[in-house]
């Protein structure tokens, strides 16, 4: 087990992908030793994403409130990561890099993940191919793999998406989400856009019980 940051610390880290080496900070929660370890994942690489987003930052913070360590990385391209955009299947495969480093850093704890948009995408993909304890998407981009199905993971699920989404239609989500062979918690938010302007504690509130729930279930 490597050594882990004081209570309340960040510190950088480096995760080796096929793509190369990925920039990630790793945070711990402030008031004990963490009992869990999340791997937050953030939007559209080419439109302006990496994880200092709002969002991400967000399920970070709840991830702290939660008991947990917070896991974040930018995707291949995105600030100091090397590579390049891959089109969602080397980003699937940047996720299984960064849950993999988080598993080292805390071996035997509980394994979460979470992601915002085309990251909440990239997240559910990731949790079909590797178990983790529980999956939080806010307005994940599942129109993002065309007609194809999804098939989602086996452990819970939470979805949040806004109903004023003018980026990742809400509708569209909520029907493929429910597809899936065990279909998410839903929680959809009146009148909220994509970025959830103004809605982060809401947002903290929804998430942070959900993973309280899973690293003490």
């Amino acid at each position: 087990m490597k050594a882990l940051p004081s209570p309340g610390a960040s510190v950088d880290l480096v995760i080796e992908s096929d793509a190369g080496a990925l920039q990630a900070i790793l945070s711990m929660p402030r008031d004990a030793a963490p009992r869990g370890v999340v791997v937050v994942c953030h939007p559209h690489p080419l439109y302006g994403g990496s994880m200092q987003n709002k969002v991400v930052t967000t399920l970070a913070q709840s991830a702290g409130e939660a008991g947990c360590a917070a896991l974040r990385f930018n995707f291949r391209g995105v600030g100091d990561s090397e590579g390049i955009h891959d089109g969602g299947k080397g980003e699937v495969d940047d996720v299984l890099a960064a849950l993999a480093e988080a598993a080292e850093w805390l071996p035997g704890q509980p394994l979460l993940l979470a992601g915002f948009s085309f990251g909440g995408a990239m997240a559910v993909r990731a949790a079909e191919r590797h178990a983790v304890a529980q999956l939080t998407t806010i307005a994940p981009a599942l129109n993002y793999w065309g007609g194809e199905r999804v098939t989602g993971p086996a452990c819970p699920w939470l979805l949040i998406h806004g109903d004023a989404d003018d980026v990742v239609d809400c509708d569209d989500t909520l029907r493929r989400a429910r597809e899936a062979q065990q279909p998410p918690d839903i929680h959809v938010l009146p009148g909220v856009g994509h970025f959830f302007h103004g809605q982060l504690k809401p947002l903290r509130d929804l998430v942070t019980p959900a993973l309280v729930a899973a690293i003490e279930n």
